[in-house]
């Protein structure tokens, strides 16, 4: 996914999850597209902006309406069965922030 997620005015929430790959896996890939295109289907997700360097370095913000919708998604049986493999196979650490935005804006187009 690329480029930045349509947003409604704040406040919502952001789930920032920060990660090092190990080495790359076409499982992964998969598994993160469909897990993307499941998101998309859950109450109060509003959008994804993700990154990842050659380094295996990235950083993918999901936004929610509310702190319920995010802890649906955490429950959420294909999501969660994500979460085991990803601590399992794919990452050699990661790091999941959640925050509340208050203010958003952007500059030229």
């Amino acid at each position: 996914m690329a480029g930045f997620a349509e947003m409604p005015s704040p406040p919502y929430f952001a789930v920032i999850f920060s990660s090092q790959r190990r080495d790359p896996d076409p499982a992964y890939d998969e598994m993160a597209a469909a897990l993307d295109a499941l998101a998309r289907e859950q109450p109060g997700f509003l959008g994804r902006e993700s990154a990842r360097g050659a380094d295996g370095f990235g950083v993918s913000v999901s936004y929610f309406s509310s702190e319920a919708a995010i802890a649906a998604w955490r429950a959420q049986g294909d999501h969660f069965a994500a979460q085991r493999l990803g601590k399992e196979r794919w990452y050699d650490e990661y790091r999941v922030r959640v925050a509340k935005v208050e203010r958003a804006y952007g500059g030229p187009r």
